[in-house]
């Protein structure tokens, strides 16, 4: 019994250094071995083996996606402060050894590398704003995002990285440029509503003019229609009234009494119609015998003339 126990003593202590070789990898991980310093391989997650005392685990390196905020300050090429707060998405390149190695062995510690990364991101955005003037920032979103990724992938690829988003929450400037873009935007404002104003009116005022130019064309037509046909009116009424006269003054002759009497009963219903129609207005007649006969042989020469 005495003469077994060195044996089962050195059996147990080769079964504590097997098992003590013995280790796991969590998903998402890789574990980079190395012996006396220096780079053995990797092992995948699940259960692996290691030489007990002589090789270690260097690191366990996560291959998940990782997340970052910065928050810096940037000058515009007109002198503008500029504060940018972005979020930085990024991972290990892929699960290749050599990845892994550059990821395992690039940085003393991940410290080393957020600060490296976090002040190269910087600076590409700094460079960028640099070139740019205060009022083309806002509307660059999407150039400063590629042109950050252009910049650094070829960078990060050799740490092992890859860049995989890159979002800027916010863009924002000094409380005083702030103020003063938001007038330059008032009175941008104010003077395209002027102007849309300005052409309102305009073709409100145009129209109208059209308006009353047709109006006063279409009033000038139809005057001079009416014109024209008040004149044949009272040509057909002179027509009318020469060829009633001429009638009056024949059958007068022909039954041989005086055609002044035809003059003399014109004359009165004239006075008669002014009586009737005046409406209140006053007209002055010189009803006397002397202007009645200068009148009668007025319109007897008329008559005259007519019949000619």
């Amino acid at each position: 019994m005495l003469a077994n126990s060195p044996a089962i003593i050195i059996a147990v202590i080769i079964v504590a250094i097997i098992f003590s070789g013995i280790f796991t990898v969590q998903q998402g991980s890789i574990a980079v071995v190395t012996m006396f310093g220096k780079y053995r391989r990797v092992h995948r997650p699940g259960l692996n083996f290691k030489i007990p005392f002589f090789e270690k685990i260097f690191r366990q390196i996560s291959i998940q996606n990782r997340s970052v905020e910065l928050q810096f300050q940037a000058i515009t090429l007109d002198q503008a402060n500029v504060n940018f707060k972005a979020m930085l998405l990024y991972a290990v390149l892929n699960q290749d050894e050599e990845s892994i190695k550059n990821v395992a062995f690039k940085f003393v510690d991940d410290r080393s590398l957020m600060q490296a990364l976090i002040r190269t991101i910087e600076g590409s955005i700094r460079a960028f704003v640099a070139t740019k003037k205060q009022s083309e920032i806002l509307g660059l979103r999407g150039e400063i995002i590629l042109h950050v990724k252009e910049q650094i992938d070829v960078q990060l690829e050799s740490w092992g990285y890859h860049l995989i988003d890159l979002q800027i929450n916010d863009i924002s400037f000094d409380e005083e440029i702030m103020k003063s873009m938001a007038r330059v935007v008032s009175s941008n404002n104010l003077k395209s509503a002027a102007e849309n104003e300005g052409q309102a009116l305009l073709i409100t005022r145009t129209k109208a003019a059209e308006a009353e130019g047709n109006f006063i064309k279409i009033s000038a037509e139809a005057e001079k229609q009416a014109a024209q046909l008040r004149g044949q009116g009272v040509a057909l009424f002179r027509e009318e009234v020469a060829r009633g006269m001429a009638s009056a003054a024949k059958e007068m002759e022909d039954a041989k009494l005086d055609a002044s009497f035809i003059l003399f009963s014109m004359w009165t219903e004239s006075i008669k119609h002014f009586a009737e129609n005046g409406k209140g207005n006053t007209i002055f007649l010189d009803g006397s015998i002397d202007k009645m006969q200068r009148t009668m042989q007025e319109l007897m020469s008329v008559t005259e003339a007519t019949k000619k």
